[in-house]
């Protein structure tokens, strides 16, 4: 049963992450933390939401630029490993907590569609980074700090999409990388973890294929709904 839940958790965050260009890490942490506790499943996602995310890129890639992204992931490699440190340093309570509050200020944010200032200066991008790499590191939520960046930096959609999954791709493997040199990648992450492609490559499949059928605004507002349902949840 736990493994039939863990493929339809990453089933569903792979469809999502293809429809409206993030999202995974946002949906697999929560619940694979309630179902595995915090220290098996931000390794395991760790490994599955990178994966996602670099299918994705190879889609997107034409519209990627480095030249706006690399401060952002510069940064970000700075706080990954902190965020990894925290894991085994922070009580879980803790963690699930900043988790939750995370997810539900996200997801608000999302709801009021909030006009942010626009900024003009890309030196912002550090602090964005540097909060992205610790949250990408503890709990694999690098979303929302990169995902206000980018709005604030007024990215047009297809550099907006093109951007995430590159700045996601990149950090995602420096976190894998701490994740291994701390000793999380036990072979329990490892086998559900490569059991989970099956589950991966039909979300994206079925998330290409209803991509056009589906209106994302529509479905974007029942994720963020789930999302603060999930934050909730956390928090109890």
């Amino acid at each position: 049963m736990q493994l039939i839940l863990i493929l339809l958790v990453t089933l569903f965050a792979s469809f999502t992450h293809t429809l409206v260009g993030f999202g995974s890490a946002l949906v697999t942490m929560p619940i694979l933390a309630k179902l595995l506790g915090v220290q098996v499943a931000a390794p395991l996602a760790a490994l599955i939401v990178p994966t996602i995310e670099f299918i994705l890129f190879v889609r997107y890639r034409e519209a990627f630029n480095l030249r706006v992204v690399w401060r952002l992931i510069a940064s970000a490699m700075v706080g990954i490993p902190l965020g990894v440190w925290s894991l085994r340093q922070v009580n879980e309570r803790i963690i699930l907590t900043i988790l939750g509050v995370v997810l539900i200020v996200y997801a608000l944010y999302g709801f009021l569609k909030l006009k942010l200032p626009e900024l003009e200066h890309s030196s912002w991008a550090y602090g964005f980074g540097f909060i992205a790499g610790l949250l990408n590191g503890a709990y694999n939520t690098s979303g929302p700090p990169i995902i206000i960046y980018g709005n604030c930096r007024r990215w047009s959609p297809d550099e907006f999409k093109a951007n995430l999954q590159g700045f996601f791709t990149v950090t995602g493997l420096w976190v894998i990388v701490n994740h291994a040199f701390n000793g999380n990648l036990t072979p329990f992450v490892w086998q559900h973890y490569l059991l989970s492609w099956i589950a991966i490559a039909l979300g994206i499949w079925l998330g290409l294929k209803l991509d056009q059928y589906i209106a994302q605004a529509t479905f974007r507002k029942i994720v963020l709904a789930m999302l603060i349902i999930l934050g909730a949840m956390m928090l109890l």
